[in-house]
């Protein structure tokens, strides 16, 4: 008798990020698809890792995540928004960015409620909030990834739970207001209804911007869950940590998913993080002028090409338009066609709706690579009549 498996996700596969990157190592092509830097982190930090692995700290952290780590957390909150977490209670590390919104879904979201997501989205909140018993409200962004809050308003109901933001955007590199963020806690002000607040990005915001954080806004903060990420800032996306920062009562009711899920981060790169963080202020400074003068490498070499470029104001990555080359092919085949023939892989929007836009023709593009890196795919992508 064969056994038979039940299907909590039957409409899920293999994730886009994972079979381009799958694609590109197949093809040997140029990866610009997943978003991950193809250099070094800083070698301070390597060496402290180094130091911490061959020294005895080889066993469980805390649940809750080193204290040392969580106070270099709260000390950069105090420094960029004004007020400082109690690392006892409203701050933990986690496993990575994508766990911690795992379990903040989990232990929010039960049968029957509702989650509004904004599309474009990320690929994990849709299935986490199904594997919860709940579901995913998907409100289209306007066409420059903006909110619409009248569409925002017009889709809460009597079983909306849960708000998922994620700003600066991945995959459009759009940023929010502080504006924006005090509209948003005026229309949920009358619900019962907290908010996921996805700033993995935080510190890759350009053009003399200024990120705006749930955690800027004091009544929005507290009824927020706002999401952090060491790999995304410290260029180590493979030592999978993050960390949370909530309000002591919604971190309460997130710890009693997270020590079932995880437990807790691993114990010598909490190490090495906190002694990076304590030690070299600068370099979270320096970030977003680091990422800024790639961008702007980027976007110049590839002004030659037939791609229109879209503005992007914080992330590491780029949106390039199509339209004017292949308005035949849509976003899945253009991505597919460029590996192929172009040895450049990419990721195509639509994979980030529940509904792809109608003649939409966008491709995201990762910029965080060596200039050596960028400027061959510029190169490639500038000979594409």
């Amino acid at each position: 008798m064969s056994v038979q498996l039940p299907n909590k996700l039957p409409t899920i596969g293999t994730s886009i990020f994972t079979r381009m990157t799958q694609l590109a190592q197949q093809t040997e092509a140029l990866n610009l698809s997943q978003g991950f830097p193809d250099f070094d982190s800083p070698p301070q930090l390597l060496e402290a890792l180094k130091g911490y692995t061959s020294q005895g700290f080889q066993q469980y952290a805390l649940m809750q995540g080193l204290p040392a780590l969580r106070e270099q957390v709260a000390l950069t909150i105090q420094q960029r928004y004004g007020w400082l977490p109690d690392t006892a209670t409203e701050v933990a590390i986690t496993p990575g960015a994508t766990a911690a919104i795992f379990c903040v879904i989990q232990a929010l979201v039960q049968a029957g409620d509702e989650v509004i997501v904004f599309d474009p989205c990320y690929d994990s909140y849709d299935p986490a909030t199904r594997l919860a018993g709940g579901m995913c409200i998907h409100v289209p962004l306007q066409s420059d990834f903006s909110i619409d809050w009248q569409r925002f308003k017009a889709a809460i109901s009597d079983k909306t739970r849960l708000v998922i933001i994620n700003f600066p955007h991945n995959p459009s590199g759009a940023v929010i207001t502080l504006q924006d963020l005090k509209t948003l806690y005026d229309i949920i002000e009358p619900y019962n209804i907290l908010v996921l607040s996805d700033e993995v990005y935080e510190y890759l915001v350009f053009d003399g911007l200024m990120h705006a954080s749930v955690l800027g806004l004091p009544e929005l903060a507290a009824r927020s869950f706002m999401i952090g990420s060491f790999g995304k800032t410290f260029h180590v996306t493979g030592w999978k940590t993050g960390y949370v920062v909530a309000a002591p009562e919604l971190m309460q009711a997130f710890l009693k998913v997270h020590q079932y899920v995880n437990f807790c981060g691993v114990t010598p790169i909490q190490h090495a993080l906190a002694d990076f963080m304590q030690q070299h202020p600068e370099h979270i400074n320096q970030l977003a002028s680091f990422y800024q003068a790639k961008r702007d490498l980027f976007c110049q070499l590839l002004q030659p090409s037939a791609f229109k470029l879209l503005p992007s104001r914080g992330t590491y990555f780029q949106l390039l338009d199509y339209s004017a080359i292949r308005n035949d092919l849509d976003d899945v085949q253009m991505s597919q066609w460029l590996v192929h023939e172009h040895g450049i892989a990419s990721i195509p929007i639509s994979v980030f709706y529940e509904k792809p836009v109608e003649g939409q023709r966008l491709i995201r593009l990762c910029f965080a690579k060596t200039e050596a890196t960028l400027q061959q795919a510029a190169q490639r992508l500038c000979q594409i009549a």
